[in-house]
């Protein structure tokens, strides 16, 4: 895969986790767990000129770890997150000051961005749950495909991303 990276020079290399029998990712990246091997993998995707991406659980050791590894960008899994706001039966009902998994992305968004880090998140993410994440501020990047081409079937590409567009926009208001 690297070498196709560098042979290709895409703008941006996200390492996820994915085991065979996986329908989607169930998890972040364990970067602590295998600093040595992620960081020589690193290296070798540097010639490419990407900037490189991992795809962790917002937890501090994985945020430290991407960074001391080589990663430019860390994409925060919000999978527990959401996971975690579909138990209610409407977002509103969500108290999200009192949300253990959003105040994990809060810290890790504020810890990665203060170490010089880009901050994305993604995973689950959909027109209702993603206006708490996005009113986290060091999030720059928000991956949400599947939910924007499943809402396009029904209503065509163009009014699906403007509608996650204005969802994005109101979550961003909300968290000032």
């Amino acid at each position: 895969m690297a070498e196709i990276a560098n042979a290709l020079r895409p703008d941006m290399i996200t390492l996820v986790p994915e085991r065979r029998e996986e329908r989607t990712t169930e998890g972040g990246l364990d970067v602590a767990a295998h600093r040595d091997a992620m960081s020589r993998y690193v290296a070798s995707l540097k010639p490419s000129g990407a900037l490189v991406s991992m795809f962790i659980d917002p937890d501090e050791a994985q945020i430290r770890a991407s960074l001391e590894v080589g990663a430019d960008i860390v994409e925060l899994h919000t999978g527990d997150f959401c996971q975690e706001a579909h138990t209610f039966a409407r977002v509103a009902e969500h108290d999200e000051h009192n949300s253990r998994e959003l105040n994990r992305l809060r810290n890790a968004a504020a810890l990665g961005a203060s170490l010089g880090l880009v901050v994305a998140a993604g995973h689950g993410l959909d027109y209702k749950n993603v206006l708490p994440v996005a009113a986290i501020p060091q999030i720059e990047e928000f991956n949400i495909g599947h939910s924007i081409v499943a809402r396009a079937l029904f209503v065509g590409l163009d009014a699906a991303v403007r509608e996650m567009r204005a969802a994005l926009d109101e979550g961003r208001a909300y968290g000032r």
